[in-house]
Formats: C-alpha cells, structure tokens, sequence
C-alpha cells in the first residue's frame, strides 16, 4: 500500500515539476518580449535556468520525502506487529496453531 502511495506522491510530485518548469519558459518568453537589450533577454534565460532548478530540486526533496515516509511506516507497521517477539510454532505438533493467536468473535447470533 505505501509503495502505490509513494508512486503516486512521486508522479503528483514530477507534475508539479513539469507545470513550474512551464511557468518558467512562460515568464522567460515574456521577459524576453519586454527586454530592450541583450543583456535583459541573458538575464531572463538565467532567471529560467533557475527557476527550472529549483523545480527540480523540490521535485528531488519532495522524493526522498515520500520515501522516508513510506519507510517510517514500514517500520511502525512492523513495530505493531511484534515481529520477533512471537515464537514460531513447534514443529512436530499435529493440530496447526493460529500465528498469531486469533480471537474468537461472536455476533449475537448464539442461542442459549
């Protein structure tokens, strides 16, 4: 479940990439159609440059966030469950245990 949450965190992730690295190209050319001199029109590639960075990285921080995230719950799930501290089931016996024990529920539907 969390791999499938991270996958979708991580394309949600590159599509908020992608739409900056748009916006980006967007204000570039306006910049660009304002610019009177070579220079302007240089500074405003920079400014795309830039901004087309900073999308990427926080596309690259936001990734790792999700991983992170999924590895914590990986291992408070596995907290949860007590791996290791239950003892397998002795081999040899002839009735299979539940592993873990299971309880027994009734639904009201018992007759006394």
């Amino acid at each position: 479940m969390q791999a499938a949450k991270q996958k979708i965190s991580d394309m949600a992730s590159t599509a908020k990439e992608k739409i900056a690295i748009c916006q980006a190209k967007t204000d570039e050319k306006a910049e660009k159609a304002v610019a009177r001199s070579k220079e302007e029109k240089q500074i405003a590639k920079e400014r795309k440059k830039a901004r087309e960075a900073e999308a990427k990285m926080e596309k690259h921080i936001a990734m790792a966030a999700h991983a992170e995230e999924k590895l914590r719950s990986k291992q408070t799930h596995a907290h949860h469950l007590g791996r290791g501290l239950h003892a397998p089931p002795t081999a040899g016996t002839t009735v299979p245990l539940p592993y873990p024990p299971v309880a027994h529920h009734h639904h009201g539907n018992d007759v006394l």
